[in-house]
């Protein structure tokens, strides 16, 4: 099937105007017209992922984090934004991005299933018409009432992950929890008014963290990268089953630090 009918079919369901206006989400390099028969997914290009989706035979890229952000003035090997893009193009590859607009209608229900948070509401409300609410993070109650150590370790084991950093007292018990994937620090003030008693998110800076504990708010950083990989295995399951005429593949997870 020819690139914009795949196009047409995600954004019926995770239209583009629902992004943030600073972001840069859809078709950011190839041809509308062009066939697709393979499609990989990855949460970034990264030269990495790009050699992949090559070795796979990708017609169609799809990530999450969008590899163009603002205005480029020329697209050159020597910049390593730029060499990706012409290893795209130079390869076929059709290349899309849905961020804001799927961390709004995706992303953050995602997690909170993940979490198994009960009650839940919108954690930053970015778009409202009648009772239709939408925007990013949710906020509900967890499956049951436990300290934050016990809290860090479900989270944990939640998203598989390797390892989270914690701020709070161990011992403290939560139940109000709320969750924003990737850098979620912007929302501190939406946690605080809607009295959030953990937050799980990632990218917290020292001062932030410790400024939440002393009003009150237990912080798990569970990771930027560790918060959204699942982006990969959900659209894998989404296209296989929307699109089954298409082979689609994924990169494998590989958490980009270590803690040694």
């Amino acid at each position: 099937m020819k690139c914009k009918e795949i196009i047409e079919i995600l954004e019926k369901e995770y239209n583009p105007s629902f992004a943030e206006s600073w972001d840069n989400v859809g078709l950011l390099a190839g041809d509308r017209e062009r066939e697709v028969k393979k499609v990989f997914l990855a949460l970034d290009v990264t030269d990495e992922t790009l050699k992949a989706a090559i070795d796979f035979g990708a017609d169609m890229m799809i990530t999450h984090h969008p590899l163009i952000f603002s205005g480029m003035k020329r697209v050159v090997a020597e910049d390593f934004i730029g060499r990706r893009i012409i290893g795209l193009i130079g390869n076929h590859i059709s290349y899309y991005a849905m961020h804001t607009n799927f961390d709004i209608l995706g992303m953050a229900d995602l997690s909170a299933d993940i979490l198994k948070l009960t009650d839940r509401e919108v954690l930053e409300v970015t778009f409202e018409e009648g009772e239709r609410r939408e925007g990013i993070g949710r906020i509900g109650s967890l499956p049951c009432k436990m300290t934050l150590k016990d809290c860090a370790l479900f989270v944990k084991e939640q998203f598989e992950l390797p390892h989270v950093t914690v701020y709070g007292s161990l011992d403290t018990e939560v139940e109000r929890a709320a969750v924003c994937t990737g850098s979620g620090k912007s929302l501190m003030k939406d946690v605080m008014e809607k009295k959030a008693q953990v937050y799980i998110t990632g990218d917290v800076d020292y001062h932030t963290a410790i400024d939440a504990v002393a009003q009150g708010v237990c912080i798990i950083d569970a990771g930027h990268y560790g918060t959204e990989y699942i982006f990969m295995e959900y659209m894998r399951r989404k296209l296989a089953k929307k699109l089954p005429e298409l082979e689609v593949s994924k990169m494998e997870v590989r958490h980009p630090c270590a803690v040694l």
